[in-house]
């Protein structure tokens, strides 16, 4: 089914998409947001939405599906058209703009598109220990969705970036005892937050591996093992969390002919790429001194909106002015 012309398109309603969705509304724009997830929020409902955020201007710590549901509140706005569970298959180049076709045989039709598309398509990072695949979804996990199933629970998370500390500093309040193995001495997760857990009652264990997991119908113990001397360890546990990274491609967005580097969208300062009206914001895409953080993507969002509206109408002010100074419609 063919849709009417958008004046911008935005693939992915993480963080980034919402306010860039917002803030087009701002300019007048008439707005899009396509997303092959079933809701609103992208990995922050997706992946972990219990787990706190530290790092967004305005909260001293947020959780991540309240922080979700403000930002879609803010989408809303100035009513975006949303079509989620579609996936952005193909690209077309029409007089007007551009033809997004999705894998549902929906096409839309847009001015400028701003590509908002986080990691692109996402999957845990799989252990292929003895045990694992058995116990998956039982007793052994990959993310956390409900921090109330681990309450009271013996606990192991594995990992040593950001996800494995947080999540190891979330639970240990209401976890009956939480041990943190790393297969290095050293942790990848941001200074303050590894000082805060070696502060707290969690258990740590480098350098550490897990061999296998057991249990008789349930998850009973994990066997660990200390990576230099092989000596192993049984730990009871009622739970093992695996906080290993995730396997990232940009899927069908490869085959755009968008310059990429890496994983990545090559983008320009104004968040161009080298295709005329499609831009990118957030962690999709790359430039000289790119910082991956929300804060930094919904600035970048900005900027690529103010650029693509000077696309639209030559004659707009590439800035309006602050939001303070305008007309803005209530929330309902």
């Amino acid at each position: 089914m063919r849709g009417d012309l958008y004046d911008v398109t935005l693939i992915g309603a993480g963080p980034v998409g919402l306010f860039g969705a917002f803030y087009a509304g701002l300019r007048g724009m008439r707005v899009k947001i396509i997303d092959s997830l079933p809701e609103l929020g992208g990995q922050l409902m997706a992946l972990y939405p219990e787990k706190y955020i530290y790092d967004m201007p305005g909260f001293p710590e947020v959780l991540a599906k309240d922080l979700a549901h403000q930002m879609t509140r803010q989408a809303m706005r100035f009513h975006p058209t949303i079509c989620l569970e579609e996936r952005a298959e193909r690209l077309e180049r029409i007089e007007e703009g551009w033809r997004i076709l999705t894998h549902t045989g929906n096409e839309h039709d847009t001015r400028t598109i701003v590509i908002c598309a986080g990691v692109g398509a996402f999957s845990p990072r799989k252990l292929n220990a003895e045990g694992v695949a058995e116990f998956e979804g039982n007793g052994v996990y990959y993310g956390v969705r409900e921090k109330s199933l681990f309450a009271g629970k013996r606990l192991l998370i594995v990992g040593g970036g950001d996800s494995a500390v947080d999540w190891a500093l979330n639970l240990y309040p209401i976890a009956h005892q939480v041990t943190l193995i790393h297969r290095r001495d050293e942790f990848r997760a941001h200074e303050q937050s590894v000082q805060e857990l070696r502060r707290s009652p969690v258990k740590i264990l480098t350098p550490y591996e897990l061999r296998r997991v057991s249990g008789d119908g349930h998850l009973e113990s994990a066997t660990i093992f200390h990576n230099k001397s092989q000596e192993e360890t049984v730990l009871p546990v009622d739970a093992v969390i695996l906080n290993l990274g995730f396997v990232a491609s940009l899927g069908p967005l490869k085959h755009w002919g968008l310059e990429l580097e890496g994983n990545s969208i090559r983008v320009n300062h104004y968040m161009q790429t080298n295709l005329t009206g499609i831009y990118a914001a957030g962690d999709v895409c790359t430039y000289e001194g790119k910082l991956k953080l929300i804060a930094t993507g919904v600035g970048e969002v900005c900027t690529a909106v103010n650029h693509a509206k000077s696309v639209i109408d030559p004659n707009a002010k590439m800035f309006p002015g602050h939001s303070s100074d305008m007309e803005i419609p209530a929330l309902v």
